[in-house]
């Protein structure tokens, strides 16, 4: 059994030392591939992506003998979405309320969500937000699971939650938790009409103490005027926004307030699985009526959206039970809806990246970034549904699926 247990310790330092270069350093990773969208609206054809360690070492197109040959497909950076929530599931009872299970059920069908993202191609997911990210955040990072790269508000936060006194101290609290963001809810749900809750002063405590503490605002809101009270008060995104107005759209623009409408997988989302979660809070028909007619009232937002100027719009969908790894269907809705498919690709690359304060790490493919690339069977330039086949995902110089 001993000469076994040594056998075995063997086979592992042998691997280790055949994974090395002489000096320690791991083996680069070579990746050819025929097409490459570097997530900024550049092109390149014919060219190999050296990967060393977790980083994106260069761009070598004389590069011989690849380790990856992936000349038929079109390669990316990892997808991003700015808004999902990543433990929405449906449980055992195939319905999505869940108040019965264990954390360990809940650990588990969270973990199915995990996989099924980054094996959809999305390599960062923001998960607004629930505790229990806290763990998923922390045990993907060591690897324990494979997963995208979380990050989370933690909690939410709405008229409920205090005056401003004690909303600075929630603020407090989750920077020293270590929130990636703070949520907050300054409108009521779609299902019921979307008006504004929060009050401005409400709004201003939240959002200013934000941005002493350094950690990034995020705020749902569905009226206008539940937005402009956001943009005023300094707030850094806006979510959803189906009653916006031009006046809203521009003070954003102005102001470099993110915008992420959420108009392509959410509201569908919840339709296509109406009998899971119909009659649970304020799943009711009345608000599955709403839902029915937001996506009408979303498709003309996103028109105003896309004609004003200067409005940054991040990639984000909202995604709850039923939804995960589906999460390019939104940028699919997005093309259809009239933004011109690089754009919207750059959406859910680059400019997730920026709005997460993570534009230097992710998002772009090129030298010093983390090596977070998939490849995809088509040419999504001509064909945007070409996202929903993935056949290869790496995150941070590992491959997680190479299925061409």
């Amino acid at each position: 059994m001993r000469s076994l247990h040594f056998l075995w310790i063997g086979c592992v330092v042998g691997v280790l030392i055949l994974a090395t270069s002489s000096d320690g350093q791991e083996r680069p990773i070579t990746i050819h591939v025929g097409t490459l969208l570097d997530g900024k609206g550049g092109v390149q054809r014919n060219t190999t992506v050296v990967v060393q360690g977790s980083k994106i070492l260069k761009l070598d197109p004389s590069a011989a003998n690849p380790t990856y040959e992936l000349s038929t497909l079109t390669m990316l950076p990892g997808m991003i979405d700015v808004h999902v929530h990543i433990n929405g599931h449906f449980g055992k009872d195939g319905r999505a309320d869940n108040r019965d299970e264990t954390s360990a059920q809940q650990a588990y069908y969270t973990a199915e969500n995990a996989y099924a993202t980054l094996m959809a191609g999305f390599t960062t997911v923001q998960s607004v937000g629930a505790q229990s990210d806290v763990d998923l955040r922390e045990a993907i990072a060591r690897g324990t699971i494979p997963g995208p790269r979380i990050l989370t508000s933690i909690e939410q936060i709405n008229e409920n939650s205090g005056g401003p006194d004690q909303l600075r101290q929630i603020v407090r609290r989750l920077k020293a938790e270590h929130a990636d963001v703070v949520k907050i809810f300054a409108s009521k749900s779609i299902r019921e009409g979307g008006g504004q809750t929060m009050t401005d002063d409400q709004l201003v405590a939240v959002c200013g103490e934000a941005k002493t503490q350094g950690i990034r605002t995020m705020v749902h809101a569905h009226a206008a005027e539940a937005i402009k009270a956001a943009v005023r008060a300094g707030c850094g995104q806006i979510e959803h926004g189906v009653f916006v107005d031009e006046e809203a759209l521009k003070m954003m623009a102005d102001r470099g307030i993110y915008f992420d409408p959420n108009i392509g997988l959410v509201l569908q989302n919840y339709l296509r699985n109406k009998p899971k979660f119909l009659g649970i809070g304020n799943y009711t028909e009345e608000g599955f009526a709403y839902m029915q007619r937001a996506i009408g009232l979303n498709a003309a937002m996103f028109k105003k959206a896309l004609a004003t100027p200067g409005l940054q719009m991040p990639m984000g969908t909202d995604a709850v039970a039923g939804a995960h790894g589906r999460n390019a269907d939104e940028i699919i809705a997005r093309v259809e809806g009239g933004q011109k498919p690089m754009d919207a690709i750059i959406s859910a690359t680059s400019l997730a990246a920026k709005s997460l304060n993570m534009g230097s790490t992710i998002g772009s493919i090129s030298p010093g970034m983390e090596a977070d690339i998939i490849a995809i069977e088509g040419d999504p330039l001509a064909d945007i549904s070409a996202l929903t086949r993935v056949t290869f995902v790496m995150k941070g110089g590992k491959v997680y699926r190479n299925t061409k």
